[in-house]
């Protein structure tokens, strides 16, 4: 068989340019559609992890808000405990300072209630003892107030004894001034003179008194000499009632507590400041 050489060469052309048709108009199109698709998918697999990443970085973001916000509310509500509490406790102290200022004020109001009554029940039970007294001694004996307090303190001055005696006549005699006896009232010549006699006999000595009126005491008589003191006075009597009030008064305010033990005015009367107790 022979080959037609020219056959074969037009079949090789025609073959040739088939593929070139092919290539140029069918797989390069094929190809290049291939490729933008591959792009395209590319782009959106890129997209997608872009997304992905923003949308696990919002989560992040969200979780740590949360997280934040948590953190923040337990703080505040710490805070506003805490602050609640010193609020509560500042009232509370207010509360007490209040209430203690309230009875502080209230035990000062008593106080100086009790002691306006005090003076008040002092003034009136000096003025009535002093009437009562001055009625009674001139309507059953015909002396006076003054005089029996007179009588009364020379009866004391005989009848000092042992280291009473001792004390008081061994200050009246190292004394370099005279001893000073002070009465609520103008002692008369005739008193004086019985009182110095008293004082006299009492120490064996001559005692030098200087007399002198003293309005504030309460129907008394005083002398001191030298740091000792002796004397009588109806005060003792009133502050043993002044006592009395006070005790009924405090126990008016507080019904609980005990009373405080009564003084004896029988014993009330005595040597003042230092100087040993006189027997009547």
């Amino acid at each position: 068989m022979l080959i037609d050489w020219f056959t074969v060469g037009a079949q090789a052309l025609n073959f040739l340019i088939l593929v070139w048709l092919l290539k140029h108009f069918l797989y390069k199109p094929i190809l290049n559609a291939i490729d933008t698709r591959k792009k395209d998918i590319a782009a959106q697999l890129s997209d997608a992890q872009a997304k992905k990443a923003d949308a696990q970085k919002e989560h992040d973001d969200f979780q740590n808000k949360n997280k934040a916000f948590d953190e923040q509310h337990s703080a505040l509500l710490a805070k506003a405990a805490d602050e609640a509490k010193t609020e509560r406790e500042r009232l509370l102290d207010e509360a007490r300072k209040a209430a203690d200022n309230f009875r502080a004020a209230q035990a000062t109001a008593l106080r100086n209630d009790q002691a306006r009554l005090g003076a008040e029940i002092t003034r009136t039970a000096k003025e009535e003892v002093f009437a009562i007294a001055r009625k009674t001694l001139a309507d059953l004996a015909n002396v006076s107030l003054e005089e029996r307090v007179g009588a009364v303190f020379t009866r004391r001055l005989r009848e000092l004894n042992g280291k009473a005696k001792e004390t008081l006549g061994a200050a009246l005699k190292a004394s370099s001034e005279p001893a000073l006896l002070q009465s609520a009232f103008d002692l008369p010549a005739e008193q004086r003179a019985t009182i110095q006699n008293a004082l006299n006999e009492t120490f064996s000595a001559e005692i030098r008194v200087r007399f002198e009126t003293a309005p504030d005491a309460v129907c008394g008589i005083e002398m001191a000499a030298n740091g000792q003191k002796i004397g009588w006075s109806i005060a003792d009597y009133l502050e043993s009632l002044d006592q009395k009030v006070g005790t009924l008064l405090d126990a008016e305010a507080k019904p609980e507590a005990k009373a405080a033990p009564k003084p004896d005015p029988e014993n009330a009367a005595a040597v003042k400041a230092g100087a040993p107790a006189v027997a009547k």
